[in-house]
């Protein structure tokens, strides 16, 4: 696990990035176009907080070198087994349905309106008509370590940061 955590681990330090004495807040701050890419939970504590930071599970990198998460392709408000994955700047032009939104046999939504992250980010209820993509999991926001954690959406923050 400690082999796989360190592989999969991102660094704004070093040649041509940050220094810790020169990083803000800004920086450091969890942002919304991580979901999917960095894992909020898992990063180390003092001076490197948020300078360091681990991939979510599925998060991969793509030929430009930007962070991409996948998503399920819906269509008519049905979801198809077609995944996409999408880099934070495309994602923001789509409506993107929680993966645990509630699905019928046939992959239908069954509700007729679903939370979802619109387009530009902002959290709403919209149509099964409107939604463009579904998150693949609930675990994809988080990186494979933090994933392991069970019941981490019961815990508090700062004893999941603990393992």
């Amino acid at each position: 696990l400690s082999e796989v955590t360190h592989k999969r681990r991102i660094s704004a330090l070093g040649p041509g990035g940050l220094t810790r004495e020169r990083a803000g807040f800004e920086v450091r701050d969890v942002h919304a176009t991580h979901y999917g890419r960095v894992c909020p939970i898992e990063t180390p504590e003092g001076p490197n907080i948020g300078l360091i930071n681990s991939l979510s599970v599925y998060a991969r990198t793509n030929d430009y070198g930007f962070l991409e998460t996948p998503y399920r392709k819906v269509v008519n408000g049905q979801v198809t087994e077609e995944i996409e994955y999408l880099s934070a700047i495309e994602e923001g032009k789509y409506v993107i349905a929680q993966a645990n939104s509630n699905l019928d046999e046939d992959l239908r939504f069954t509700d007729a309106f679903v939370t979802c992250r619109g387009e530009h980010g902002e959290s709403g209820l919209y149509r099964p008509e409107d939604i463009h993509y579904m998150d693949v999991s609930t675990q994809q926001v988080v990186s494979v370590a933090a994933a392991l954690i069970p019941f981490l959406e019961h815990d508090d923050a700062n004893r999941a940061l603990m393992g």
